[in-house]
């Protein structure tokens, strides 16, 4: 009995475990209640998309379905095909949205700079048969485009959704899938590669992860850790003024990464014409300029005899405190921009959350043996007093 048992449940995990994957390709499973039969078919890799299509090599004709799930009321969505580049602009675009009477509406839309309100318009191609149908939170687009290829037939595709207000379609997002969503495919062959992973796509996707990797090091760690340092290593008489250089080494450190990072990140805003975020983009510069003042400032410092030297201090704390909580805001500004694996997030979260204990702890720490050597100290002078006047009377 125990060895039916065992039989069946190996039987039962191999089917599972050759089945998995086939109900995980949804597209090659998709059918039309239409029963349309096409070709080929791509999931395409964001923004839960699908592109189903048979492309006729002697005529230059292209049947498309474009399929977007998961698509909650009041959004917009749109394919187009891009004959000059593999970005938004230039792309000729078919849009769909379902009006508040239940029908849908689809119709083309050539975009010609960042600026688009997707208006209707011809396109470079033909465009016939154009439909779309709008159920079960799921649009498809129906069309044929007369689209001759004389490239080995690669084309570059943009998909996109966004919000509606009302009949007017509002823009979209400009970070995480949204601007993922584009992909260079070989209708002869099949296959198809997002450009966020190769050229000049991914490109600008390494350059993005290497300024929010230089910016999270330095001024989201390093910057706290040359702070906490700062206020309760020099608690201890033992650490002398080592905790001043560790100081200045970890905070001097962390600003040159950080102009690496920031550097980075102009250089990335002056390459994403029509891609704002302003928010991000000012609390990075506010950061810059307070932390290059931070660091100028230390040529000016003064004395610590100085009358002047409490103000500077006062300052200074601000300042570095400000700094830190600025970085923080912005790394996870950031975050929502690339929109990375939760564990990124997490990760950061973790290291955040893990230096606010530490300085909690040694907060109650340093003010526990600030007040045990004033009394010491204060003992040892009522000692001293005592001996003395019993030094004077002997």
């Amino acid at each position: 009995m125990a060895k039916s048992s065992t039989l069946l449940l190996c039987l039962f995990v191999y089917i599972f475990i050759i089945t998995e994957p086939v109900l995980a390709q949804t597209c090659s499973n998709y059918r039309f209640s239409s029963n349309t039969l096409f070709q080929s078919c791509n999931d395409l890799p964001v923004l839960d998309s699908f592109l189903h299509y048979t492309y006729d090599s002697s005529s230059g004709n292209l049947q498309v379905a474009y399929r977007h799930t998961n698509l909650s009321p009041g959004k917009w969505v749109a394919w187009a095909v891009n004959p000059t580049s593999t970005g938004m602009v230039g792309a000729q675009a078919i849009v769909a949205y379902p009006i508040s009477d239940g029908t849908v509406r689809a119709y083309t839309s050539p975009i010609s700079s960042y600026q688009t309100s997707l208006q209707e318009g011809e396109l470079s191609f033909n465009v016939s048969e154009l439909s779309a149908i709008y159920q079960n939170n799921e649009m498809i687009i129906f069309a044929t485009l007369s689209l001759p290829l004389a490239n080995g037939g690669n084309i570059n595709i943009v998909w996109q959704d966004g919000s509606l207000s009302g009949n007017s379609l509002l823009p979209h997002p400009t970070s995480g899938s949204n601007i993922r969503s584009v992909s260079t495919m070989n209708l002869i062959s099949g296959t198809s590669a997002s450009t966020a992973g190769g050229g000049a796509g991914g490109s600008k996707l390494k350059k993005r992860n290497i300024h929010g990797i230089l910016n999270a090091v330095s001024w989201g760690i390093m910057m706290p850790i040359g702070a906490i340092i700062a206020r309760y290593l020099r608690v201890s008489k033992s650490a002398g003024s080592a905790w001043f250089y560790l100081h200045v080494f970890c905070q001097a450190s962390a600003y040159i990464i950080g102009v690496a990072g920031w550097a980075t990140g102009i250089k990335l805003g002056s390459e994403s014409e029509g891609i704002q975020f302003s928010t991000h983009r000012a609390i990075g510069i506010a950061l810059f300029c307070l932390a290059t003042v931070q660091v100028f400032a230390m040529f000016v410092r003064p004395k610590p005899e100085h009358k002047y030297r409490f103000y500077w201090n006062i300052y200074h704390h601000t300042v570095g405190y400000t700094v830190i909580v600025l970085a923080v805001v912005n790394i996870f500004k950031g975050l929502d921009i690339l929109s990375p694996e939760k564990q990124w997030r997490n990760a950061y979260t973790a290291i955040i959350v893990t230096l606010g204990l530490v300085a909690a702890v040694l907060e109650a720490f340093t003010w526990y043996v600030v007040i045990k050597r004033g009394k010491d100290e204060e003992s040892a002078k009522t000692s001293q007093l005592g001996n003395g006047s019993r030094s004077q009377y002997a």
